[in-house]
């Protein structure tokens, strides 16, 4: 049977539109010189990590992989999940919750797709100012390798 509106989870009223958050997967590509990071082409632009919007029918581990091959042009390995990033106001431009993936990679990245410009940042330069909550995610990355280190 069709339905003519939904319920909202929340109040229990009568919506005709319902609105989801949008899944993002997020990766930090670790090179030998340190991490990947893109200067935005499209606004919000400044300094991110490589990563975008999750394809209908894709895996996040697929998104991960595809995002950092359009937006460095290297093939990434040894995917692994870093955490999930949900706050409603991470990005300025819609909600998204994205997953966060660390990979390795070899080669020379080049700046594709979405992003204008690339450089690879030591862990000890990273840039102060990044777009989205990427500081904060790169602050976890950072907590989270110095707590695995005997």
């Amino acid at each position: 049977m069709p339905y003519d509106h939904l319920s909202c989870p929340r109040c229990g009223d009568k919506v005709k539109e319902y609105r989801n958050p949008f899944p993002t997967v997020d990766i930090i590509i670790e090179l030998a010189a340190g991490i990947v990071l893109i200067e935005r082409k499209n606004e919000p632009r400044g300094w991110a990590l490589p990563g975008g919007f999750v394809d209908y029918g894709e895996t996040l581990e697929a998104a991960a992989a595809r995002e950092a091959r359009e937006e460095t042009t290297l093939e990434v390995s040894n995917l692994r999940l870093l955490g999930c990033y949900s706050d409603p106001a991470r990005d300025p431009r819609q909600h998204t919750i994205s997953t966060v993936f660390t990979a390795e990679a070899t080669g020379t990245p080049v700046a594709a797709d979405d992003a204008a410009n690339l450089a690879i940042f030591p862990l000890t330069h990273l840039p102060e100012k990044l777009c989205f909550d990427h500081r904060r995610i790169l602050d976890d990355y950072l907590r989270s390798r110095s707590s695995s280190r005997p």
